[in-house]
C-alpha cells in the first residue's frame, strides 16, 4: 500500500442502506440521526507503537491522553460535543499493567474536561507493540454539523490557533529524549506535541453561529488539510504567508523552518476552515467573547488546488502531510 487516502477511496461504498445516515466516509467523522433534536457523530483512530508514538517521546499517561485527543479533535471539526468513548487495547508482554493503567488515566484526564464517559472496549495481547484504538461519540444539534465540502469562492480561510508547534516539539524530543533538558520555549513546543488540546470550544462556536462554515482539523499539516477542504468543496485556496500566526516559542527558527513545520508537520489539532468574508467579523467577535483567537490566513477562489502567496509569488502546496504508508528513513 502506497497511500492511505487512495486506499480509503478504493474501499468507500458507492451506496449506503441506512436512511438515518447523514454523512459517511469522507469527513472528519460520520454523522447519523439520533433524535429530533440531535445528530450523533462518531469517529475512530488507531495509534500504533513505533508508528504514531514512541516511549522515548511520550509517557504512558501522555500516550493515552493523546489517543483520546486525536479523536476528540475530529469531533471538534464537526462542531460536536464529545460524550462517550470506547477503547480497544492490544498490548505486548513488555507493557506492565501499571503502564497500561497510566494510559487509561491519561484518557480519563482529558475525558473529564468534557464529561465524557468510557462505555466499553476490548483488551487483547499482541506480539511486540502496543496498539490503541479509540472510538468517540459526540452530539451536535440536528442539521448543524460542520463539513469540509461547503467552502465557496469569496470565502476567507481561517485558523483557530498556532500550527507547527507539535512538529517542532517532536524534533526536540527526537534530539533530547523525553527526559531531556529543555528551555522554557522548548518546553512549550514539547508539550504541544505530547499533550495537544482539541479545539472543541472553537468548533462549537463555529457550529452555533448560524453562518455557513467549512471545517477541518490540522492533524496532518496545514497543506494537507487545506487540500482536503479544496478537494471536498471543488475550489481553489490561496494562503497568505504573511498572515500565518507563529507562536513566539518558535521565534528562534528560520522563517523557512517555521513554514515547513506549519504546512507539513501535523498533530496540532487546531481547526482550519472557511467562512463568508462578510461573516468573519461576526465569528471573530464570538471568539473574542470566549477568550479565543481566530486568524484570517487566506481566500477561496474558483479553480482547484492550494497555493501559498509569498512576496507576490504563488507556490503550489501539495497534499503531502503525514501519510502512514510512506517510507521514512
Amino acid at each position: 500500500m502506497k497511500d492511505e487516502f487512495e486506499f480509503i477511496e478504493s474501499i468507500t461504498p458507492r451506496q449506503t442502506d441506512q436512511a438515518s445516515l447523514v454523512k459517511g466516509i469522507g469527513d472528519d467523522a460520520a454523522v447519523y440521526r439520533g433524535s429530533d433534536e440531535y445528530d450523533e457523530v462518531i469517529c475512530v483512530d488507531t495509534m500504533v507503537e513505533g508508528v504514531h508514538f514512541r516511549r522515548d517521546t511520550l509517557t504512558p499517561f501522555q500516550i493515552g491522553k493523546k489517543a483520546l485527543a486525536i479523536n476528540v479533535s475530529d469531533l471538534a471539526a464537526m462542531g460536536a460535543q464529545p460524550i462517550y468513548y470506547i477503547v480497544s487495547v492490544a498490548a505486548s508482554a513488555d507493557w506492565k499493567q501499571e503502564e497500561l493503567e497510566d494510559v487509561y488515566k491519561g484518557m480519563f484526564d482529558l475525558a473529564q474536561e468534557y464529561k465524557m464517559d468510557l462505555i466499553g472496549g476490548d483488551t487483547v495481547s499482541t506480539p511486540d507493540t502496543l496498539v490503541l484504538t479509540v472510538t468517540v461519540i459526540g452530539r451536535v444539534e440536528r442539521n448543524r454539523a460542520v463539513y469540509r465540502h461547503t467552502a465557496k469562492p469569496g470565502d476567507v480561510v481561517f485558523i483557530t490557533g498556532y500550527a507547527g508547534r507539535s512538529a517542532a516539539g517532536l524534533d526536540l524530543l527526537f534530539e533530547k529524549g523525553v527526559n531531556g533538558s529543555f528551555s522554557l520555549e522548548e518546553q512549550k513546543l514539547v508539550k504541544a506535541h505530547q499533550e495537544p488540546q482539541p479545539h472543541v470550544k472553537a468548533g462549537r462556536i463555529l457550529c452555533q453561529t448560524g453562518v455557513r462554515v467549512s471545517l477541518n482539523d490540522v492533524s496532518d499539516g496545514v497543506a494537507s488539510e487545506a487540500n482536503e477542504l479544496a478537494e471536498a468543496s471543488n475550489v481553489r485556496i490561496h494562503i497568505d504567508a504573511r498572515h500565518i500566526p507563529i507562536d513566539e516559542a518558535m521565534s528562534s527558527y528560520s522563517r523557512e523552518q517555521q513554514l515547513e513545520y506549519v504546512f507539513f508537520g501535523g498533530e496540532d489539532f487546531v481547526l482550519i476552515g472557511t467562512v463568508k468574508e462578510e461573516d468573519f467579523s461576526k465569528v471573530e467577535e464570538f471568539f473574542k467573547e470566549e477568550g479565543l483567537f481566530i486568524t484570517k490566513i487566506g481566500h477561496v477562489l474558483s479553480g482547484e488546488g492550494v497555493y501559498l502567496k509569498e512576496e507576490n509569488q504563488l507556490t503550489r502546496l501539495e497534499k503531502k502531510g503525514y501519510n502512514h504508508f510512506q517510507k521514512r528513513g
